[in-house]
């Protein structure tokens, strides 16, 4: 979810499509919380790990 949260960043960033930067931004954010979480032992989603 983050690498391609990355790459939507990227993307949206070189082409100017504001749309993709902003779900981008939103795929890393909740990537990070949910690798986070998961890396704690919090189970997420009925997971002990997030991968």
């Amino acid at each position: 979810m983050i690498i391609l949260g990355v790459i939507l960043l990227v993307i949206g960033f070189l082409l100017g499509i504001s749309i993709l930067w902003t779900i981008g931004l939103i795929l890393v954010v909740v990537g990070v919380i949910l690798w986070i979480l998961g890396s704690v032992g919090h189970a997420v989603g009925g997971r002990n790990h997030y991968y």
